[in-house]
């Protein structure tokens, strides 16, 4: 989900620190501000974690893909809430089944308003028969507190925990590192959570995570944050991965980043995630926004998300331009930039509906320049969760 753009927010006041700060600092982190935190956009790592992983945002991505990296995403929003029937409220707020989640699993859902927009992407996990947990984006969460705290019922208890951090630990290795700390951690299938002991530490651990690749998000008091990640990077296959190797790992995985890709103005249907729209809730449409979706799959939408390829090697931005072959304006990228796995410049952007299709050819105006591109299916780099 989520989880997160690049690079420096412009910010009216001085950034927060996330527990891990003095961490990341000693490790060699460029720090840059984003959701309003300090947060770390590459390492430049000393000793044997210079060995692991040298040479930057690239580095770190490849490192990611090919073993295992180990990010702070504390910035995001945690809380848990807790009351009767408590899933079948929050159900009313977002598209996605709720009530049908069993004790120990999580779903990715949208907060819709009612034109349709999305306010923000989530995931939710049922802790038991009325306590659900939820984790939402940092530069979002107040808005997202604020709209659950108006549109839930009285009875309900929401409760942040701006006491905990959060890592994840991504890549085709993560498994086998959790294994020594952890095999019931381990053992979990993907989309699933569980409280666990990882080093004798009382963490809320589930299988999933925002880069492509298998692996875990670790809710962990913040007090002992350092110490679990001290005993993750003691792991050889483990390096320090910052923000930047987050979004291209994210954007090579055809994810969505909020305030990027979709917003209060962007649809589901629009973003290609009428996935997140359970077939129950279908049935219905009795959320906010449903009979809005309900005539954009019936009669169409006007733009769609594809996957943009330039030609070359120039990278095309976010905000570039998408012209069509015969000169017209044909929409906007959203998310762009180097894709170290696929060797080349890749994009993610929406385009009016009568150029979606795979092959359909496009021209990028980039610093005044026309970069030929193509539109090609998503995601560039094939999803490796645990299936």
């Amino acid at each position: 989900m989520a989880q997160n753009a690049l690079p420096d927010d412009p910010a009216t006041a001085p950034p927060r620190s996330v527990p891990l700060d003095p961490w990341h600092r000693r490790h060699g982190a460029r720090m840059v501000t984003f959701a309003g935190y300090a947060m770390p956009v590459q390492y430049d790592p000393t000793g044997e974690l210079a060995d692991r992983c040298r040479g930057g945002v690239l580095a770190e991505h490849l490192h990611t893909r090919a073993h295992a990296g180990l990010f702070d995403v504390s910035h995001m929003g945690q809380a848990t809430l807790t009351g009767a029937n408590a899933a079948a409220a929050l159900e009313s707020l977002v598209p996605g089944d709720i009530t049908g989640l069993r004790p120990g699993r999580q779903r990715y859902t949208l907060l819709t308003n009612e034109a349709g927009g999305i306010i923000d992407d989530l995931m939710v996990a049922r802790l038991d028969a009325d306590r659900l947990f939820l984790v939402v984006n940092g530069g979002r969460k107040d808005i997202d507190f604020t709209h659950l705290a108006a549109n839930l019922p009285e009875h309900l208890s929401l409760t942040p925990h701006d006491d905990r951090a959060l890592l994840a630990l991504q890549g085709p290795e993560a498994a086998a590192v959790m294994s020594r700390l952890s095999p019931e951690a381990a053992a979990l299938p993907f989309m699933a959570i569980a409280a666990v002991k990882l080093d004798g530490i009382d963490c809320l651990v589930s299988r999933s995570g925002y880069t492509g690749e298998d692996g875990f998000e670790i809710s962990i008091p913040a007090a002992d944050a350092e110490a679990l990640a001290n005993r993750l990077i003691s792991q050889p296959e483990v390096a320090p991965i910052g923000l930047g190797a987050r979004d291209s790992l994210r954007l090579e995985a055809g994810l969505c980043l909020y305030g990027n890709d979709i917003d209060e103005l962007t649809s589901p249907i629009e973003a290609g995630l009428t996935w997140v729209i359970s077939k129950r809730r279908k049935t219905n449409w009795d959320f906010p926004g449903g009979i809005m979706m309900r005539d954009q799959l019936d009669n169409g939408v006007p733009r769609r998300r594809v996957g943009v390829r330039p030609d070359g090697r120039a990278p095309a931005r976010a905000q570039t331009m998408i012209v069509a072959d015969d000169g017209t304006e044909a929409g906007t990228i959203t998310s762009g930039g180097f894709g170290p796995s696929v060797n080349g410049p890749i994009a993610m952007g929406y385009v009016r509906k009568d150029l979606t299709a795979d092959g359909t050819r496009l021209n990028l105006i980039v610093r005044g320049k026309t970069i030929p591109a193509s539109v090609v299916p998503l995601p560039f780099t094939p999803h490796r969760y645990l299936r």
